[in-house]
């Protein structure tokens, strides 16, 4: 007995040990988090946050991949609950939701695959490859209809997935299973930021678009008598449409499908019908703007660039204020057109429609007089933008003879070359100067800073030693000066400390790598100064240190305007002096840092100021100055959120190698209707009383009939208009292949 008690006993004894052992080995941690924000959410597992389940959900969340509010089957309460134990708060959350990137079904489709047997759109993808000819199209099998957890889709007439704007949660879940990438969430800020990739179904005249308005949209508005709606289309990319419509190259137009038959869509012209329709009614139809942010952004420039960069700004939520140098808005628009071509009253109309989204304007206030941007960060701006133009906005101020700076320690170089030869106000070189490109005259630019006491010059130069423009002998005078040249690099980054240029830094254009060197000085070889973001860093104090270097952090959603947790203390927000910054001397120093706009760059050697793509900073149009507007205030909104900016994959650009067609079938020659020429015994005068338009704009009955020559264009697939014979040919056919059995081969189907 005693015997068995012992056995017994060193039994339990060894299977406790192995227990024991066995739960330190698979012991599974449970954040604690997790559990609590799971014992919040409602346990439905409906899938419709995104995730198989709550608990996912849950893991998400507690992550930050999800927010607090992404559970569907629950009210605010619960997300007010798990903002709480996430130590954050509840805000508004701007709309989403899921829309088709597919114009045509497999049902219209020009050449396609039968696929015998196969019922997801998944299995097509993997097993065939999906559309013979497009690589991109919806296959039409309703995957996404079936996935769909709340019954927001449905397969439409046409073979593509049509979204229910009522049932639709953006939950993300049709978009997850998509093999195509066909149908994504989508919202305001994503429409804004949205740039064109190589994966995309875009059209031909879209993709030539610089500010790629959705044009097959607006025309099929204009088909159906939606001018309101065509308008707010137009101006999802475009706040000055009026404008443009009148002064567009339409580079839309050559690019057009329908010139293969005949003649292209006179695209521009359609937008000013429908744009001169809202002005006449003084009526306007204004784009969705996302939730207010209450982030303070100044831009400084009151020309095309600067107001379309306000415009997508106060549509990102955030508050703009543009600050204009001379006392009206517009820019070069205001002198550089003809009034007959452009009417100050069309210009004055499209301007206060952007004021109309929330923009501010200070005009008067000349950067470098009146304020800098140091002055405007410690003000309480998060972001500020500078569009200042170039030479030919400081012709038509006036200022040629002025040496004018945008950011501190930033000068052109023909003010310094210039205030050399006339002896006149000198540039003031610091210890450390940096040259940036120069060609011939960066010798001579090198000689003039070291007359003027600088130190240590460094010359950047973005070819090689072997493609520089850089002779021997300039070479052997920068050297002889003490100047340090780098070939094969670009500066990408400007970093200061109040009123002070700090540092600059450069990229190696061959391999990536990054270097900072010291600048009290930045001369730039070009007719303007870069379009720059400066975002004010937050500062972390070191304890017992108050007169040391402080550290340098990127902005985030966290940062404060006034003080924050560690310390930190700005300025004053009162309103800004027209005589400069705060004299405050109590005021922490204020960090910024300048980013080159993001310019959707296609490799590595066209990084940073005066590259290649820059271009576009000259702007050849007032509409491609509208995109840089765009692409300035997504640069803005992603580095206050301390999102990446050059986040985008294979972006279209000149160098894109896309699907396209080069010939049409079965269209319809239809002549192009042209807008009638004011006559001079049939002038009109403008709003203005001064001069008429050189043009008259569409009729209603022109316009229809101009919208009705658009092929209704794809990637590849376009609208065939069967003349009467080649119809009845068709109908012949249909009625003697009723009785023909389907075939399960590739066939071509009729349009």
């Amino acid at each position: 007995m005693i015997q068995s008690v012992i056995m017994m006993g060193g039994l339990g004894l060894v299977i406790g040990g192995a227990l024991a052992f066995a739960s330190k080995i698979f012991y599974v941690y449970v954040d604690p988090l997790v559990a609590a924000i799971d014992d919040v959410l409602p346990g439905a597992n409906c899938g419709g946050c995104g995730y198989p389940g709550c608990t996912p959900n849950a893991e998400a969340i507690a992550s930050g991949k999800s927010s607090p509010d992404s559970c569907v089957a629950a009210g605010p309460d619960v997300a007010i609950a798990i903002a709480a134990l996430m130590g954050v708060s509840i805000g508004e959350k701007e709309p989403e939701i899921a829309r088709s990137g597919c114009y045509y079904g497999t049902k219209d489709a020009d050449v396609k695959y039968l696929y015998d047997g196969i019922n997801d759109c998944r299995a097509a993808a993997m097993v065939f490859g999906g559309m013979k000819e497009c690589n991109i199209g919806c296959l039409g099998m309703g995957t996404c209809v079936a996935a769909c957890p709340f019954g927001a889709l449905e397969m439409g007439e046409h073979g593509l997935p049509v979204v229910d704007v009522e049932k639709c949660t953006a939950c993300g879940t049709c978009e997850k299973i998509c093999p195509k990438n066909i149908i994504r969430i989508t919202s305001v800020s994503m429409r804004i930021m949205k740039e064109y990739t190589e994966d995309k179904c875009i059209t031909p005249c879209q993709r030539a678009c610089p500010t790629g308005i959705d044009i097959r949209e607006y025309l099929a508005r204009i088909r159906q008598g939606d001018n309101g709606g065509a308008v707010q289309v137009i101006k999802e990319r475009n706040p000055f449409p009026t404008v443009i419509g009148r002064i567009c190259p339409a580079p839309c137009e050559s690019e057009c499908r329908r010139q293969l038959v005949d003649e292209s869509v006179a695209i521009n012209n359609l937008k000013r019908f429908v744009c001169d329709i809202e002005m006449d009614l003084g009526k306007r139809v204004q784009p969705y703007k996302a939730p207010a942010t209450g982030r303070k952004v100044a831009v400084i420039g009151g020309g095309v660039e600067g107001l379309s960069a306000a415009f997508f700004t106060a549509r990102l939520g955030h508050e703009p204020t543009v600050f204009e140098a001379t006392s009206i808005l517009g820019g070069l628009l205001r002198i550089a057109i003809a009034d007959e071509r452009l009417p100050m009253d069309v210009l004055d109309w499209d301007i206060e429609g952007i004021l109309e989204m929330g923009v501010n304007v200070k005009t008067g206030m000349k950067a470098g007089e009146n304020f800098t941007i140091p002055s405007l960060l410690a003000k309480g701006y998060e972001a500020v933008f500078t569009a200042t133009g170039g030479w030919d906005s400081r012709l038509s101020r006036g200022e040629i003879s002025e040496i004018t700076t945008v950011f501190p320690g930033g000068y052109l170089m023909i003010d310094l070359l210039r205030a050399d030869i006339q002896k006149s106000q000198r540039i003031p070189c610091g210890r450390n100067v940096v040259i940036v490109g120069g060609g011939s005259m960066a010798s001579e630019a090198v000689k003039v800073c070291r007359e003027q006491g600088a130190e240590n010059i460094t010359v950047l130069s973005r070819k090689t030693a072997e493609l520089s423009n850089f002779d021997s002998d300039s070479v052997d005078s920068m050297t002889g000066n003490g100047a340090t040249i780098i070939y094969s690099a670009g500066l990408t980054k400007v970093i200061g400390q109040d009123e002070k240029l700090c540092q600059i830094e450069c990229t190696d254009l061959a391999t990536g790598n990054k270097t900072l060197i010291d600048a009290q000085t930045v001369i730039l070889s070009a007719g303007r100064f870069p379009e720059l973001v400066f975002i004010r860093t937050n500062l972390n104090e070191q304890e017992g240190e108050e007169n040391e270097a402080v550290k340098v952090q990127e902005i985030s959603d966290n940062s404060s305007t006034s003080s924050t947790d560690n310390g930190t203390a700005f300025a004053d927000k009162d309103e800004l002096s027209d005589q400069g910054a705060s004299s405050d001397k109590k005021q922490q120093p204020i960090f910024w840092e300048g980013y080159e706009i993001y310019k959707a760059p296609s490799n590595k050697a066209e990084l940073g100021f005066l590259s290649p793509e820059d271009e576009l900073s000259g702007y050849s149009a007032a509409v491609v100055a509208i995109n840089g507007g765009r692409r300035a205030a997504a640069t803005i909104h992603k580095l206050m959120y301390g999102l990446p900016v050059n986040d985008v994959k294979r972006p279209v650009t000149k160098r894109s190698i896309l699907q396209g067609v080069t010939s049409v079938e079965n269209v319809q020659i239809m002549p192009r209707n042209f807008m009638p020429l004011n006559e001079s015994g049939a002038l009109k005068a403008g709003k203005n009383g001064k001069v008429a338009e050189l043009y008259n704009g569409y009729t209603p009955e022109k316009a229809q009939n101009e919208a009705e020559r658009c092929l209704k264009c794809g990637l590849l697939c376009y609208e065939r208009t069967l003349i009467q014979e080649e119809v009845d040919e068709v109908n012949e056919k249909s009625a003697s292949e009723k009785n023909t059995p389907e075939k399960s081969t590739p066939e071509k189907s009729a349009a």
